[in-house]
């Protein structure tokens, strides 16, 4: 199955890199190197070819390499959903991020329309542990992955809420603007729900589907009924007036998983576990937009194969292969990488003078 791809990347001025350029073929790429190298941050120029802020989660003034704070370009070519692609993505000193397609100005929600990108990195390891928002915040990067304008409907949403906030935080009751105001937010929250369901659903048919070496998961999401949340918001005015914010809406969603063949909430497995039920996840979301679009898409795997065992470590190789999906990875040695052959590129990545370089080392 042919997969999206990027061919080439330039940096200028990102993170660690002064000044970076890459080739690819579409094979799965394998960045390694010292800790500290720049590798993520490799994983992370690639991550905004997507909408959004990032593998990180950056503000655009944080990615700029420092002490010289100028600002940061990411240049790439891309294989996209129908044609090749040169995509743009920069921020001057203190500016907004900016993005270009073929030479014009674009929205970030664009991108979503030309490449799908999906990613696991170390942080994510908490995922069912941490607070709600965290899975929040994996359950529409998914949703967002079948659906690129899901990301319109949640800024629509978060916008409207937080006018609403403000009004309640000012003790103005005027019936007229909070009407005005929930209406737009049960508009949104529609969508939301719609679009959050459908990604559970995919998910979990695309792990149902396939023979894996990660363990299945089973989904669901905790959530008031969005035909009923005008009536709440209205009804609840005094006491979200009273709390200085929207106590009740899409922005309190909880994502739950189980451990199908324990039975064991995901939250009370050992971490090996839950690593594992992340991968499959990862891989079920691929599997599923390979469905979707006759191409899988780009995967970033940040350290994902140290923590894993060598039988697994060689399924997960061997599914990301038989998907056709690129995927960049990164780890700290190329024996890491071994069971891949040359079905990967390998590109070793140094700090040196305070600057990190990149080589492509071969199989």
């Amino acid at each position: 199955m042919r997969g999206l791809a990027v061919t080439s990347l330039a940096l200028s001025h990102f993170r660690s890199h002064r000044a970076a350029r890459m080739a690819f073929d579409g094979r799965p790429v394998a960045f390694v190197g010292a800790n500290g190298a720049g590798k993520t941050n490799l994983l992370e120029a690639v991550s905004l070819l997507s909408p959004g802020r990032g593998l990180r989660r950056a503000a655009a003034d944080e990615i700029a390499r420092r002490p010289e704070a100028l600002g940061w370009k990411v240049t790439a070519a891309v294989q996209g959903l129908h044609s090749g692609h040169e995509i743009e993505t920069w921020a001057e000193g203190g500016g907004a991020r900016q993005v270009r397609i073929d030479g014009k100005a674009a929205t970030q929600v664009m991108l979503g329309r030309l490449l799908r990108i999906v990613w696991l990195v170390p942080a994510m390891d908490r995922l069912w542990t941490e607070a709600a928002e965290g899975r929040r915040r994996f359950l529409d990067r998914v949703a967002m992955s079948f659906t690129p304008h899901h990301a319109e409907a949640v800024l629509d949403y978060e916008k409207a809420m937080r006018e609403r906030n403000r009004l309640l935080k000012e003790q103005v009751a005027d019936a007229h603007w909070h009407g005005a105001l929930e209406g737009r937010m049960a508009e949104a929250a529609r969508a939301i729900r719609a679009h959050r369901d459908e990604a559970v659903a995919r998910l979990m048919a695309a792990q149902g589907a396939a023979e894996t070496a990660f363990p299945r998961a089973v989904l669901s999401v905790a959530s008031e009924d969005p035909e009923d949340l005008a009536a709440a918001w209205a009804e609840g005015r005094r006491r979200d007036m009273a709390a200085g914010r929207t106590l009740v809406g899409p922005h309190r969603a909880d994502l739950t998983a189980i451990y199908a063949a324990k039975d064991v909430p995901a939250a009370q497995c050992s971490t090996g576990e839950q690593k594992a039920l992340l991968i499959s996840l990862i891989l079920a979301n691929a599997r599923a937009l390979a469905e979707d679009l006759g191409a899988a898409p780009v995967l970033l795997l940040d350290e994902v194969a140290a923590h894993l065992d060598e039988g697994r470590r060689a399924a997960l190789f061997d599914e990301i292969c038989a998907l056709g999906a690129q995927a960049f990875m990164t780890g700290t040695g190329p024996e890491l990488f071994a069971a891949l052959g040359d079905r990967a590129q390998r590109i070793e990545v140094t700090e040196a003078r305070g600057l990190s370089e990149t080589r492509d080392i071969g199989p």
